[in-house]
């Protein structure tokens, strides 16, 4: 197949999914990955005026080099090069600062309270969907545009963020917290291809990027080991406590508050019969209180930082209303069954069937039950609840 051949039709669906006239002015997110390169080509190809521009997140060491990063020193070349290659300007913005702050120390604090941060969902609220927009604003650009894999539609309330075509690399649960008016402003090109038919179009257009693994794990944590990280950023993460059964039994010492995620039963170093899991965290006990598998059972989540997207007024309107959700709490999970209420003035989602491994700090999101694909909005978890309006599992500082 030529490169015409396999490009026209995408051409088309560019063009109906950034849905402005040739010509005008869109800035591409570019972070030197096959999806963004992919991207910023097909709007260059549909005849846009294309601003390329990357973001200069952080540059340690160990991250620079590794394979799976994203947004450092070879990503940034990478973005370059590319841009280089299909004839549109490049600007790199140090945006290092603002991360460090936003993303990096909010996942140190986070973990450092108990919780299981999502950093990614952050880097995107705040570094790329907030501050990122304003600077395409300023660059005079009609829209912005990413690599994500998720669509947007138009409702009669106004713009909809819909999950990928592809399921495997649907990224909505990351960008429930994407406001409304951001929404308006964004556009998705690859939400409706299948990753295959990306790299394929890479390698037609002979991008150097074609081959190039996607991110792995996140971005700033070199190798994974998450708590080098916080242990530089928090050392007083890694201060000991007690191991405690559910039935007030010590069962050992730990050596950190921060090694630790609720639903976790590996490296626990304590041994009783009956396989035990990770059920809570005081942090500021420094314990960390462990159990059997039933113990980790959820009936519902109580949500902070919410985000909404559905047809009602707002979040609080749906939940008074006991709107019918399906809800996603991990972003490996599919939605499940569930319903929206209302307790002491707060939110909450209430499951239909148990959730297992809830822990505050991860996201619950959202989406329509009549229309699968649509996202509602979401939150962050405040509380796991063992039932509605019943707290489950020991006091978490900050939760």
């Amino acid at each position: 197949m030529t490169v015409a051949a396999l490009t026209e039709p995408l051409i088309t669906e560019t063009r109906r999914a950034v849905g402005l006239p040739p010509g005008a002015r869109v800035l591409a997110a570019m972070s030197g990955g096959v999806d963004s390169t992919v991207t910023a080509a097909l709007l260059a190809r549909a005849g846009y005026d294309v601003v390329g521009v990357t973001l200069q997140l952080y540059d340690h060491g160990a991250a620079i080099q590794r394979k799976g990063a994203c947004c450092a020193g070879q990503d940034i070349h990478d973005a370059r090069t590319a841009a280089e290659a299909l004839g549109i300007p490049h600007y790199v913005l140090d945006y290092e600062s603002r991360f460090r702050q936003q993303v990096i120390d909010d996942f140190a604090d986070a973990y450092l309270r108990g919780e299981t941060p999502v950093p990614c969902i952050r880097c995107n609220q705040t570094v790329k969907f907030r501050d990122l927009v304003e600077t395409a604003r300023d660059l005079g650009a009609a829209a912005m545009a990413t690599g994500h894999y998720v669509r947007r539609g138009q409702g009669p309330a106004g713009p909809q963020l819909r999950r990928a075509v592809d399921p495997a690399r649907d990224q909505s649960y990351f960008l429930f917290a994407t406001t409304r008016d951001q929404l308006d402003y964004l556009r998705f090109p690859l939400g409706d291809l299948p990753k295959a038919e990306v790299r394929a179009l890479a390698s037609a257009l002979d991008l150097a990027v074609a081959d190039k693994p996607d991110s792995q794990d996140i971005c700033f944590v070199p190798e994974g080991r998450y708590t080098t990280v916080i242990d530089r950023l928090r050392p007083q993460g890694a201060e000991p406590g007690d191991i405690v059964h559910l039935d007030g039994r010590v069962l050992g010492r730990h050596e950190g508050v921060t090694r630790y995620t609720i639903g976790q039963r590996r490296g626990l170093s304590v041994a009783v019969g009956d396989p035990l899991y990770v059920v809570g965290i005081d942090a500021e006990a420094r314990r960390v209180l462990v159990g059997p598998r039933e113990a980790l059972a959820t009936r519902a989540v109580s949500l902070k930082e919410s985000n909404w997207l559905g047809d009602e007024a707002g979040l609080e309107a749906a939940s008074a209303a006991g709107r019918p959700v399906l809800a996603r709490v991990r972003s490996t999970a599919e939605p499940v069954a569930a319903r929206l209420g209302m307790e002491a003035g707060e939110p909450q989602v209430i499951f239909e069937a148990p959730e297992h491994g809830v822990s505050p700090g991860q996201a619950c999101v959202l989406y329509a039950p009549e229309d699968p694909d649509r996202v509602l909005g979401g939150g962050f978890i405040a509380q796991a609840l063992k039932s509605p309006a019943q707290p489950g599992g020991p006091p978490r500082s900050g939760a």
